[in-house]
């Protein structure tokens, strides 16, 4: 075609599912379907290469009709070659690179969406970027099912041209994964999303009205009251959460506690009927995970890791257990997480059990086995929403049991059910951390504000301690993960907003929510400045967000904006 050069950019257009560039003097017009085709969903053959498949005229035709009538002159200069081949893509539209979890020293580099290749890691080890989105260890055995491949990948290879709403779920391959409690949250108004393959609960229509999004929209959605009252319920009541699709796993055996100490920043091989916060840390003193530990015995203990992490917890716990008298077994279907939290959740849980649930007789970070009902339920006095609060495991043959039992004696209680919404805007008002989210294996563990979790003395050290002690070496911190809070109630916070000191741009929300109790949009943001990073500095600056082009002036701190005193954990 005349006057293309080299020089032309590329052009894309959303709308008519095409993009366009310059190709060898002439212009190439690549086409995306909205549904995709799906090609040898049973495996590529071995001798196929970079080879072409016959086009399907009648399939393509109308995306393009719509590509040539954007550029008018397309029509007149002809079809030079119509070249139909394979691509590669991924259940969640993101590349699938790293180490392979089942062999040691064999990385991955595959599914990469025609965007490229990634090289450094393998030749120093090191990504130096965030890679907790595409790392291989993110997906599970049953999604190379050619039945879940051949749905999900084509409604992911759709996604590309289409506008990626936060709350969207993928609506292909679901009901994989189900929570022993399943049916009766649905029969109580549950809205599912997908959760690393599971049906989580987002959150609970009001009775008499039907579960659903009425229309997907960066801004307030339908369930907004929803959520705003499931979160006031717990701030002030009590509330019944199913997390049973957190990762949970058995670590047992002679040096089980050795094995886990070495892991772990904190020291999680205490007094046993303790849980503890860590994180798993690299050799830079970066993190790799951050999970609890609850040592049950000095043989037995139990690992929990969100369930994005499942696959990286797993497989770095197993690897660091060969030789070991250690063994690392997954357990997380085995039993169902129940978390009863909120001001009132003693109340409730003592009324349905003979143990001690006071202060003194079960102190917070206590784990101690249960009755309730006609169960054994291992409770925990833990929280992740910065209330008083248990979380329950129960045999999942048992779970439903316990869920009704909770249900019938909680309606003496004001008793709400709260989904996965009101989870994470209650702890992004306490500043509670999520791997994968807004912190990553970039981090210094002090850097994301995990100092605390971090034993620097205990005996025989840990996988990052020195890369710890260097960087504490340094001084004041100039790089931090901050709490922000948008002042005004009206904006709606979610993530890559830019944030600004005195007008200049410092960094971006890593991760945020609405904060109900906070009165507006609370997120975390990484902020890198060029002088020490504390509480007066916070203080002192003058604060804004951008969002959608807009600047709206924050309030930024190191401490929870929350009960900082941690008085309402602890009650």
């Amino acid at each position: 075609m005349k006057d293309i050069g080299r020089d032309w950019p590329v052009l894309e257009d959303p709308g008519s599912y095409g993009y366009y560039r310059e190709e060898g003097g002439g212009l190439m017009i690549g086409l995306f379907e909205p549904e995709a085709a799906p090609w040898k969903v049973d495996g590529v053959p071995r001798d196929f290469s970079f080879g072409e498949i016959e086009p399907d005229w009648e399939r393509m035709t109308p995306f393009l009709e719509k590509a040539l009538a954007r550029v008018p002159a397309a029509q007149a200069a002809g079809i030079r070659k119509f070249f139909c081949g394979p691509e590669s893509f991924t259940p969640d539209l993101l590349p699938i690179v790293g180490p392979a979890p089942e062999l040691k020293n064999y990385f991955v580099a595959a599914g990469l969406n025609s965007i490229g290749i990634l090289a450094h890691w393998i030749l120093t080890g090191n990504p130096h970027a965030d890679v907790t989105a595409i790392h291989v260890d993110r997906f599970h055995r049953y999604q190379s099912n050619p039945e879940y491949r051949r749905a999900r990948t084509a409604e992911a290879l759709g996604m590309v041209y289409q506008c990626h709403y936060p709350t969207r779920s993928m609506a292909t391959a679901r009901g994989a994964k189900r929570s022993p409690l399943h049916q009766p949250l649905a029969a109580r108004g549950a809205y599912f999303k997908d959760v690393s393959g599971w049906e989580g609960a987002d959150w609970y229509a009001p009775p008499g009205v039907e579960a659903m999004v009425e229309r997907l929209s960066w801004g307030r959605q339908n369930w907004f009251p929803y959520w705003r009252a499931e979160h006031e319920a717990c701030r002030n009541g009590v509330v019944l959460m199913d997390m049973s699709f957190m990762s949970k796993f058995f670590v047992q055996g002679r040096d089980a506690g050795q094995v886990l100490n070495w892991l772990s920043a904190n020291q999680v091989d205490g007094d046993a009927g303790r849980i503890t916060y860590t994180q798993w840390l690299n050799e830079r003193g970066t993190i790799e995970a951050d999970l609890t530990v609850t040592k049950f015995d000095d043989q037995h203990f139990m690992v929990v890791a969100s369930d994005t992490a499942h696959g990286h917890a797993f497989s770095r716990l197993r690897r660091h257990c060969e030789g070991q008298h250690a063994f690392a077994t997954d357990v997380t279907g085995a039993y169902a997480q129940i978390n009863v939290q909120g001001p009132r959740s003693r109340e409730l849980l003592q009324s349905l059990t003979s143990a001690d649930l006071s202060n003194d007789a079960f102190p917070f970070r206590c784990a101690r086995e249960i009755d309730l009902g006609l169960a054994r339920v291992l409770a925990i006095r833990i929280t992740y929403v910065g209330e008083l609060g248990w979380e329950l495991y129960v045999p999942a043959e048992q779970a439903v049991h316990v869920y009704e039992r909770l249900v019938q004696a909680g309606e003496n209680f004001g008793l709400r059910h709260a989904g996965l919404k009101a989870l994470a805007s209650l702890r992004m008002e306490k500043g509670y951390r999520d791997y994968g989210h807004d912190i990553d294996n970039t981090d210094s563990v002090l850097e994301a504000g995990l100092g605390f979790a971090v034993d620097l003395a205990k005996p025989g050290g840990f996988i990052g301690r020195d890369a710890v002690l260097a960087k504490k070496a340094q001084g004041p911190l100039t790089r931090r993960l901050l709490q922000v809070l948008v002042l005004d109630p009206e904006p709606m916070l979610f993530h890559a907003e830019p944030v600004y000191r005195d007008g200049k741009p410092l960094g971006y929300v890593r991760a945020a929510s609405y904060g109900h109790t906070l009165g507006g949009a609370v997120g975390l943001a990484m902020i890198d400045a060029a002088e020490p990073i504390d509480a007066a500095w916070c203080e002192a600056g003058r604060w804004e967000v951008d969002i959608a082009g807009k600047r709206w002036p924050a309030r930024v701190a190191v401490r929870p904006m929350y009960d900082a005193e941690m008085k309402k954990i602890r009650a």
